[in-house]
C-alpha cells in the first residue's frame, strides 16, 4: 500500500539519481585519502576519554567502521561497536539488546556515552537516545534516513529482499514521530552528493539541540572521509550538555 506523507514537501523527494549512485565508487578514493590525511587527523581536538558506541549501516558489520574506530581511539576515546553482527534491519529482540549494550558501556565507564550511527545505524542510535537519554551524551548520524520520505533511497528493494520472510510494515505515524530529535545534542552529517539516501531525509528538524552539517562525500565514504572525521572529532570534544 503506498505511503501518504503528511507533509507536501516530502512527496517531491526522490531517490538519488543513477549518476550519483554510480559515483558511489569514489568511496575507495575517500578511503585512500584517509591514510594521506593521518598526520592532519592526529592534530584534531583530543577527547576526554569518554565512551563512544558505533552502529553500522544496513548490510554491514562493525568492520565497516573499523577505520573510524581507530581514529577515535587515537584521539583518546574508548570506542565500542554494536556487537550484533550484520545489520539486516530491525530484528526481534534487537531493541532490548541495543539497550543492554548501551547500559553496559555506560556502567563500565561511569558516564554518558556518545552514539554514532552510519545510515540505518543512525536511525537506531536516535531511538536509543530517545529511550535512554540519561545514558547518552550526544548523537551523531551519517547520512541516516530518519526524515523526509522513507522510500527516498536506492536500497529500499534490497532491504525488503533481506527481510522477505517477514516483510516490514511501514508505520507512517511512527515515522512521523521519529522526525523529532531525541532530547540530547544531535548532529546530522549529510552530503548532497549521497548516492544512496536522498540528502533531505538525513536532516534533523530545527531545534535548540540539533544541527545539520554538510560535507562533500559519497554515502559509502561517510565513515572514512577525513572531513567527516573532523566534524565528529570536533563535536565529541565539546563538553557534555548540562541542561
Amino acid at each position: 500500500m503506498p505511503v501518504t506523507p503528511q507533509r507536501e514537501e516530502d512527496v517531491a523527494i526522490a531517490p538519488p539519481s543513477k549518476l550519483l549512485l554510480l559515483l558511489e565508487g569514489r568511496a575507495f578514493a575517500e578511503f585512500g585519502s584517509l591514510f594521506l590525511a593521518l598526520p592532519w587527523l592526529r592534530r584534531l581536538p583530543r577527547g576526554d576519554g569518554h565512551a563512544v558506541m558505533l552502529v553500522p549501516g544496513f548490510g554491514t558489520t562493525d568492520g565497516s567502521m573499523q577505520a573510524m574506530r581507530r581514529v577515535l581511539q587515537m584521539l583518546g576515546y574508548q570506542v565500542y561497536g554494536w556487537g550484533l553482527g550484520r545489520n539486516l534491519g530491525l530484528r526481534k529482540g534487537m531493541k532490548e539488546k541495543l539497550a543492554a549494550r548501551l547500559q553496559d558501556i555506560h556502567d563500565r565507564h561511569g558516564g554518558k556515552v556518545s552514539l554514532i550511527g552510519w545510515s540505518l545505524g543512525g536511525v537506531y542510535v536516535r531511538e536509543m537516545a530517545r529511550a535512554q537519554p540519561q545514558l547518552v551524551r550526544r548523537v551523531i548520524t551519517l547520512g541516516s534516513p530518519f526524515n523526509g520520505h522513507p522510500n527516498a533511497n536506492n536500497v529500499d528493494g534490497l532491504f525488503r529482499f533481506a527481510n522477505r520472510k517477514a516483510p516490514p510494515k511501514l508505520d507512517w505515524d511512527g515515522f512521523q514521530r521519529r522526525r523529532n530529535p531525541p532530547p540530547v545534542p544531535c548532529t546530522a552529517i549529510y552530503s548532497k552528493t549521497d548516492g544512496i539516501v536522498a540528502w533531505p531525509c538525513s536532516l534533523e528538524e530545527e531545534a535548540p539541540n540539533t544541527e545539520n552539517v554538510e560535507v562533500f562525500s559519497s554515502h559509502f565514504g561517510l565513515g572514512v572521509n577525513p572531513l567527516v572525521l573532523k566534524v565528529i572529532a570536533e563535536r565529541l570534544a565539546q563538553p557534555p550538555a548540562t541542561a
